[in-house]
């Protein structure tokens, strides 16, 4: 008996599968469906849709082709289209799901940031530490999901999309912290991250204020030596780099694309004056804040410029 016989496909769970060229996306809250199943859904597949869980609270014994493993709040669920999959749901379960068709995120992933076509693609299991950067971010957009979800106007399908590539990302940047091999299903990440996580999570709240690296490492629980020592090993830099590299990054951004002089700049960021900062930004960029952003500006200008050259050939040509 062949694979498509034993196993069911459906669009959702308890429906019937509807053609792959559809192109809706669904929102869902977990326990919507799954009560209705006294909790447990049992192994099917999606040809078509590619599903996302994300496990807020309670627990659930989860089956994924040949994987059965158990998987606490809070985690992510990814399940690409094809792969065999079922739940048995905890009666604590709470957090919502999103269903998409796959093909359809693939093409818009594929020509945005080629690598999420192979998130799209694996199946996971992501175990979430609060000392993760990126969990805040989940919420948010699954939240905007389920409003773009309710409302039935113009472009649904293209905001439905965007949300969901955002949300990729996070996804994306979350397996990354695993170290673990795109092969592999569950992901969690290990001590040594979650401590680097928690000093990067410190430094995007209080880059500002120039903390020592002793406030940090007491915030972490550990020795400044321990913290330097931990940055090298696993990042192959030092804990002041990843600090100044924050305060760079914003900088940059600050420069580029707001009017701020460069003294009101370096007060925000916390430096005693504006020659200090300079220095700073010199250091680390190899040009000087005001050339830095001349300097882009200029490109940004020169390529607006030529672009609109390039699109408008024969008007020119009439008018001169």
């Amino acid at each position: 008996m062949s694979l498509s016989r034993v196993i069911p496909s459906y669009d959702l769970y308890g429906d019937e599968a509807t053609p792959g060229w559809s192109s809706s996306f669904n929102f869902e809250w977990i326990p919507q469906r799954s009560k209705i199943y006294n909790w447990i859904i049992q192994p099917h597949r999606h040809d078509s849709f590619f599903q996302i869980l994300y496990l807020k609270t309670g627990h659930v014994d989860v089956q994924i082709d040949h994987i059965k493993t158990r998987a606490s709040a809070p985690c992510l669920l990814v399940i690409p289209a094809g792969h065999v999959h079922g739940f048995h749901f905890s009666k604590t379960i709470d957090g919502p799901v999103v269903t998409a068709t796959q093909k359809t995120l693939e093409s818009v992933a594929s020509s945005v940031m080629p690598e999420l076509v192979d998130t799209i693609r694996t199946p996971r299991i992501l175990s979430l530490q609060s000392e993760m950067r990126y969990i805040v971010q989940l919420m948010p957009l699954f939240l905007a999901l389920e409003q773009e979800s309710r409302t039935h106007a113009v472009g649904q399908m293209a905001a439905g999309m965007s949300l969901l590539l955002a949300l990729l990302v996070q996804v994306n940047r979350i397996s990354k912290l695993s170290g673990m091999s795109e092969s592999q299903t569950h992901h969690t990440i290990s001590r040594k991250t979650q401590q680097i996580e928690k000093f990067r999570s410190l430094i995007d709240r209080h880059f500002r204020k120039q903390n020592s690296l002793q406030s940090y490492a007491n915030e972490i629980g550990v020795t400044v030596g321990h913290l330097s020592r931990l940055c090298r090993e696993v990042l192959g830099k030092s804990s002041l780099d990843l600090i100044n590299a924050r305060i760079l990054q914003e900088a940059e951004r600050e420069l580029v694309y707001t009017s701020i002089s460069i003294k009101q700049l370096a007060h925000e960021l916390g430096f005693d004056d504006d020659a200090y900062f300079t220095r700073f930004f010199r250091k680390h960029a190899g040009v000087s804040p005001k050339v830095f952003r001349a300097n882009y500006l200029k490109k940004i200008h020169g390529d607006g410029v030529s672009n609109k050259q390039s699109t408008t050939p024969k008007r020119s040509a009439h008018s001169s």
